[in-house]
């Protein structure tokens, strides 16, 4: 059940402190609350709600908000709530009437439901709402974007304006580095686990299955305690794993038969499912002595992770998911979140597309790196009149003046293609981009695009305090200039002699 609370529920003046203060409205916190679209994301948010029934949810300002907040601040869920209750202006941010620190408004167990309330969709279009925002509505109907290279789509349309810039990342999940041993000897332990709940009930009646688990776990830390142990002892390690998790299949097998699933909860019966599918990746690969599989499981509680290979120099691998985002005037937007490893290049007609829709006229150049520089891409933007960042096709020119300009041209557009990478360091430094917290692949999606979101408003609140310091020193200077003028008038004789004229 949800209960759709007021838009214009309360103003910063009239938020009750205790101690007889009142709310400053130059606060960041406060700025940061009428640069968000609450009406919009009110409206969204009601209606993920169809039953009239049950205890009224917590309003979409408090949601949304709680979920700003601990990404800003960069804490934990349980930090996140203690922080609100301490803080009026946190408080009055998440839409609360009046300052209370002795009750906290929600538990912390509370920021998980938040997250699977929203996704990435919605959370996409509440910072295109931040950025621009409500859309205009337009007449013109969309363009055809299939037609042949001689198409004259763009001759109507408004001329090119705009740069944006690509590129994607991985953003790493919270979870230890990957091994086929660690793997294999952690699902033989939740199989043990599994066994010893489907006994429970038959405790004192039946003897429980032998699983070795003492000796299994000896010949794993023979191997895993090594400091570097040879491919061949890591093989035969990974063998016998293999053979006890297949034991330890035979007697849940028989139990199932018996009725002992129901004894599961939900949690084991997922784990026994990601268990079965690991044990077959883990068994073709032994068998077939590779050391690679499509929709290789790496972790068995996030199970949608898979491993990127990134060829940076830092990691060569990284697991988590990868992000493709445009950068425009300083503001990004999350164009693309995938678990699987996947060419960034193919996005870049999308990206250009989603251009169009926001800003009404395709960009004026395109700044990418090298891998985005295929034939199709460099055909696409030519058709639309896009300039494609990078050297172009074919031998250097001969003139030495017009070499001297595509020289200083591609400096130019690689100074510029370095505002992206300083937008995943500071998502990967200042916020949490570098390690996603979330375990469930839809929760940390809404992380990492929220991420974005807290970075596009801190742009805007940067700029706002920029113009209100601007906006001060210039009153500051026209005051001096009255009371000069005014001194000048009544004392013209001190002014000259203190050199002030």
């Amino acid at each position: 059940m949800y209960r759709k609370a007021n838009p214009h529920q309360l103003t910063f003046e009239n938020f009750y402190l205790p101690f007889g203060g009142h709310l400053r409205s130059d606060n960041r916190w406060v700025i940061l609350a009428d640069r968000i679209p609450w009406e919009h994301i009110e409206h969204v948010y009601g209606e993920l709600f169809t039953s009239d029934e049950g205890c009224p949810a917590k309003s979409a300002r408090m949601a949304f908000g709680a979920l700003f907040i601990k990404e800003r601040l960069g804490a934990s869920d349980r930090e996140t709530v203690e922080q609100i209750k301490e803080n009026p202006y946190l408080q009055y941010f998440i839409g609360m009437m009046e300052y209370d620190d002795e009750n906290a408004p929600f538990d912390h167990s509370m920021m998980t439901h938040f997250r699977k309330r929203f996704n990435k969709d919605i959370l996409s279009d509440i910072n295109d709402w931040i950025v621009h925002g409500p859309p205009k509505d337009e007449s013109a109907g969309s363009e055809d974007d299939e037609q042949g290279p001689n198409s004259n789509v763009d001759k109507n349309g408004p001329p090119n304006q705009g740069k944006m810039i690509v590129d994607a990342t991985c953003t790493p999940a919270d979870m230890a580095y990957p091994t086929d041993l660690s793997l294999v000897n952690e699902a033989r332990e939740k199989s043990e686990e599994i066994i010893d709940k489907m006994h429970e009930p038959f405790i004192g009646i039946r003897r429980k299955p032998r699983t070795y688990r003492q000796k299994a776990r000896r010949s794993y830390l023979t191997v895993a305690k090594q400091k570097k142990p040879g491919s061949k002892k890591i093989r035969k390690a990974i063998g016998q794993q293999l053979r006890y998790l297949k034991r330890n299949f035979g007697y849940i097998d028989r139990m199932a038969e018996q009725g002992g699933l129901y004894c599961l909860d939900k949690r084991l019966y997922r784990l026994l499912l990601v268990i079965k599918e690991l044990y077959r990746q883990q068994l073709w690969m032994y068998e077939n002595r590779k050391h690679s599989i499509s929709d290789r499981i790496v972790s068995l509680y996030q199970p949608h992770v898979r491993p990127i290979v990134r060829g940076k120099a830092r990691a060569s691998v990284e697991f988590g998911a990868k992000v493709s985002i445009s950068l425009v005037n300083g503001f990004s937007y999350v164009d693309k979140i995938s678990w699987d490893a996947y060419n960034e290049s193919g996005d870049l007609k999308e990206q250009i597309k989603s251009y169009k829709d926001r800003f009404g006229f395709y960009p004026e150049s395109v700044h990418v790196d090298k891998i985005y520089r295929t034939t199709k891409n460099r055909s696409y933007c030519k058709k639309h009149g896009i300039r494609l960042s990078g050297p172009p096709l074919g031998r250097p020119t001969k003139d030495a003046g017009m070499l001297r300009e595509q020289k200083k041209l591609q400096r130019q557009d690689e100074s510029d293609r370095n505002a992206v990478e300083g937008k995943f360091g500071q998502g990967k430094r200042r916020f949490s981009l570098s390690r996603i917290m979330a375990k469930l692949a839809n929760t940390s999606e809404v992380s990492i695009v929220m991420s974005f979101i807290v970075m596009n408003l801190e742009n805007i609140l940067s700029e706002t305090v920029s113009f209100c310091l601007f906006w001060w020193l210039l009153m500051v200077e026209l005051r001096q200039r009255c009371r000069l003028e005014h001194l000048e008038s009544s004392h013209p004789a001190k002014v000259k002699f203190a050199g002030l004229g």
